[in-house]
This record gives structure tokens, C-alpha cells and sequence, in this order.
């Protein structure tokens, strides 16, 4: 192979790549360690909950997480929104209830959208 035919065929593999997702143990075993901000399970969150550990601030927020390179600095920006908006809300902790990739155009650009909880845990 020629170095035009390499370097074309490394360009479409690196842009496939950066157009897929993650699985959903990939993003919850990634996810955590990008944040700050202590990431509880909703399992952990009803427990704490009922034991007055925790408190809700603000329950359902949805972010836009920027469009990154590649999904793992789309997770990046989505773990320094969620950091933000806990700081704000004045917590401590977030539940991720739920995440998606939209795709955002015509070129199957796609944007992680995640849902979650603020907490403020003692």
C-alpha cells in the first residue's frame, strides 16, 4: 500500500471511531473517575436517602455535554458539567439517571446528553 492509501484508510478509521458510543459499563466505570464530584449509584442514592445521609437539590437536570473528539472527551466535558452544576446547586454528590448520543446533524455528529441528580451527602 502507498502512503496516501495508509494515511486515507487511518483518517475513515479514526473518524468511525470517534462517531461511536460507549456501552453503559464502559461509561459508569469511566465516568466517576473524570468527576469530582462523588458519583453515587441509585441504588446507594434511595439508601442514603432514607437514612438522611443524603438530600436531593435538584432532581432530573439534563446536560449537553460539548462535542468532544472522541466519546471518551465527550465524557470529559459531560464529568466538568456535572461538576459545575453541583457546585452550584451547592452539593457534594450527583446520581447519573440516564445518558444518550444524539445525533446533533447530517453527518451523524453526535452529542452525549446525560440526565442526572444533585446531592449534598454528609
Amino acid at each position: 500500500m502507498n502512503k496516501l492509501t495508509k494515511l486515507n484508510l487511518i483518517g475513515v478509521i479514526l473518524f468511525l471511531v470517534s462517531c461511536s458510543s460507549m456501552s453503559p459499563l464502559e461509561v459508569n466505570n469511566t465516568l466517576p473517575a473524570l468527576t469530582k464530584s462523588k458519583f453515587i449509584s441509585q441504588a446507594q442514592a434511595q439508601e442514603s436517602i432514607n437514612s438522611n445521609e443524603c438530600k436531593f437539590l435538584v432532581q432530573n437536570r439534563n446536560y449537553a455535554a460539548p462535542i468532544g473528539m472522541f466519546p471518551k472527551d465527550d465524557l470529559k466535558n459531560a464529568a466538568k458539567g456535572i461538576d459545575e452544576w453541583v457546585q452550584l446547586d451547592g452539593g457534594n454528590a450527583y446520581v447519573l439517571k440516564n445518558y444518550k448520543w444524539v445525533t446533533v446533524d447530517k453527518d451523524g455528529t453526535t452529542q452525549l446528553h446525560v440526565d442526572f441528580d444533585t446531592l449534598l451527602c454528609k
